[in-house]
């Protein structure tokens, strides 16, 4: 454990060195960025710095991704996105998303649960968008009482109470795209033309 410990810290200095490579910044514009010396960023980068929660925090922040990503993730440019499960009533969450903030992307499952119909909806800040993969999906958003089916979207304001479940019979997928500070998703049919463009 010890071992895969200290390895884990020694990936770090590459791992933040790539990754502030691929997003072309300097150490001068991270250390403005993060309030951390350049000499202790070039340390912090070439392992002689052991990395602390301190220092890792803020390049966490600077670089917009979460702080796992910086201590034990897949190798920095590595398009794949692992997600791991998360179940929350019986519902199972995949994260497709890595980034913290902003427009969060889900993929979920539900089993069937047609007594859930029974709980109250919930309202919070927040927009979103939800598209059925397999299965039907109730969504009861404020009066309207809706289920959807595979290939349907729906997409509304969180600050309606809302609840959408698996009515049943066999289990429900779907995708959900969730933007925390009311974020709408912008589709777009097909490229804008230059003499079209606004």
């Amino acid at each position: 454990m010890a071992n895969e410990d200290s390895a884990a810290l020694a990936a770090v200095g590459p791992r933040l060195r790539a990754l502030r490579h691929q997003r072309g910044t300097t150490l001068t514009q991270l250390a403005d960025l993060t309030g951390i010396s350049v000499s202790t960023l070039s340390r912090l980068e070439s392992g002689s710095r052991r990395p602390t929660l301190e220092l890792l925090l803020p390049l966490a922040r600077a670089y917009q991704v979460a702080l796992d990503e910086l201590v034990d993730a897949p190798a920095t440019g590595d398009p794949r996105v692992r997600p791991k499960p998360i179940v929350i009533h019986g519902v199972t969450y995949l994260p497709l998303t890595r980034r913290p903030g902003g427009v969060q992307a889900f993929k979920q499952i539900f089993p069937p649960d047609p007594s859930a119909g029974g709980r109250i909806p919930q309202a919070h800040e927040g927009y979103e968008w939800l598209y059925v993969l397999s299965g039907r999906l109730r969504l009861l958003l404020g009066d309207r009482d809706l289920t959807l089916t595979p290939g349907e979207v729906a997409e509304f304001d969180t600050r309606i109470p809302h609840l959408f479940f698996n009515p049943g019979p066999g289990t429900a997928e779907a995708i959900s795209l969730f933007g925390p500070q009311g974020e709408r998703l912008h589709v777009r049919a097909r490229p804008a033309t230059p003499d079209k463009q606004q």
